[in-house]
């Protein structure tokens, strides 16, 4: 059925269903509810950064790895991040989310250390490296300076290099919590120099099976390709904020089993 809705119907069912699932509802089952308990911006940054890091696998368990980890940073992700000592970053022995493990979060906290003593916050970093359409290239900067500095080879896994022909599902939702508007109370749209129109849809098992049963993606494999391929038929249903369908895509793969 989904197959034979033209243009004009498929932007207007999954127009309705972005609008059900971006509400403060959807905070409530999701990994951004923790970024939601700070109001600091750098806190946001880093708890969402962190958060979207370990952001995959069971949901339940994504979330009570996150709460312990911010838990392990005395509730204070900046603070933590810029100041912290040889001995709190020993605390983080035993943290483990799947493969992410303390070894990669000791890494990860003193990358970002680096990135804020360098650039002052995430922000500022993405825009030196933003293009007119998308953000990818932006990324693929990211990590090359996230691990600059010295670190363990095994944590650069945990970052993904679209270059590398990668969804970098993460990591482009971290940027989709970070950019779009909070008009809707879910995302916070806290970097005002780049754009939604800027974003790529954080693509995974749901969202692409959803997308595959609607037409707007042919490619089987969830990957840097398909990416392309479903974020260039996302522009021509809304080109300035093509990824509110996310949450379309998402909520009806997730919770309607679509």
């Amino acid at each position: 059925m989904a197959k034979k809705l033209s243009k004009k119907e498929l932007v207007v069912f999954l127009n309705e269903k972005a609008s059900l699932y971006e509400s403060p509802n959807f905070i409530t089952t999701d990994p951004i509810q923790i970024p939601h308990l700070f109001s600091i911006k750098e806190d946001i940054e880093i708890s969402g950064f962190l958060t979207a890091t370990i952001s995959w696998g069971n949901r339940k368990s994504i979330l009570k790895n996150a709460h312990k980890l911010i838990s392990l940073m005395g509730n204070s992700p900046y603070d933590f991040v810029m100041e912290h000592t040889d001995t709190q970053l020993d605390n983080l022995e035993g943290f483990v989310h799947r493969t992410f493990n303390a070894v990669d979060l000791r890494c990860f906290i003193t990358a970002l250390k680096h990135m804020y003593t360098k650039y002052n916050d995430l922000e500022s970093f993405f825009a030196l490296y933003k293009e007119e359409k998308h953000l990818q290239g932006a990324i693929h900067e990211f990590k090359k300076e996230f691990f600059s500095i010295p670190h363990p080879q095994r944590s650069t896994k945990h970052v993904s290099d679209p270059t590398k022909n990668s969804a970098a599902k993460r990591i482009n939702m971290f940027l989709r919590w970070m950019i779009r508007s909070n008009e809707a109370g879910v995302d916070f749209g806290l970097w005002k120099t780049l754009s939604s129109a800027q974003l790529s849809c954080p693509l995974d098992v749901h969202s692409g099976n959803v997308a595959r049963k609607l037409g707007l993606l042919k490619r089987k494999q969830n990957d840097g390709k398909a990416l392309y391929e479903l974020d260039t038929q996302l522009r021509k249903l809304d080109p300035k904020d093509p990824v509110k369908y996310d949450y379309a895509l998402f909520g009806l793969g997730v919770f309607e089993k679509f």
